[in-house]
C-alpha cells in the first residue's frame, strides 16, 4: 500500500474491490483510466475543479469542504462499510499522508495471510478471511 492510492475523498483505492480483484484490476484514482469502472473514471469528486485549486489536492482543503457529493459518499460507506471518508481525510490532515498509510495498512491487513481485507466484501480475497 503506498500514498498514490488514496484518493482525494480519502478512500483507500488499496482496500478496494477493483482494486484487489485479479481481473480488469483498476489501478487507483491517481492512475490512469484503463481499467477503472465507469462510476471512477467520471467521479464529481475526482475531477471537482476546485479540488485543482487544493494544496493537498485533497478534499479537506477545498473551500467547500465537506461538499454534499461528499458527505453523500462518507453516509454510504458508514451505512455499507464501515468506513469513513471524512474521517480518513481527517486522519491524513492530523497524521500526514504517510502516517496514514501506515495506520490504514495495519488497520485492513489480514491476520491469516498479510494480504488486504477487502472494504466492499469485508473479507480477505486471499484466503476468505473475514475481517469482523
Amino acid at each position: 500500500m503506498h500514498s498514490m492510492l488514496i484518493a482525494p475523498c480519502g478512500m483507500n483505492c488499496g482496500i478496494c474491490l477493483a482494486y484487489l480483484r485479479e481481473k480488469n484490476r483498476c489501478e487507483g484514482c491517481w492512475a490512469d483510466d484503463t481499467n477503472k469502472p465507469k462510476s471512477c473514471i467520471n467521479c464529481i469528486i475526482k475531477n471537482c475543479e476546485l479540488l485543482e485549486k487544493t494544496e493537498s489536492k485533497f478534499c479537506y482543503d477545498c473551500e467547500k469542504f465537506p461538499c454534499k457529493r461528499l458527505k453523500q459518499l462518507d453516509k454510504r460507506y458508514r451505512t455499507k462499510y464501515h468506513m469513513s471518508m471524512l474521517e480518513n481525510l481527517a486522519n491524513i490532515k492530523i497524521h500526514g499522508l504517510e502516517n496514514f498509510v501506515e495506520m490504514e495498512h495495519e488497520r485492513w491487513k489480514c491476520g491469516q495471510c498479510g494480504g488486504m481485507i477487502c472494504v466492499h466484501r469485508q473479507y480477505c480475497l486471499n484466503c476468505i478471511k473475514i475481517k469482523y
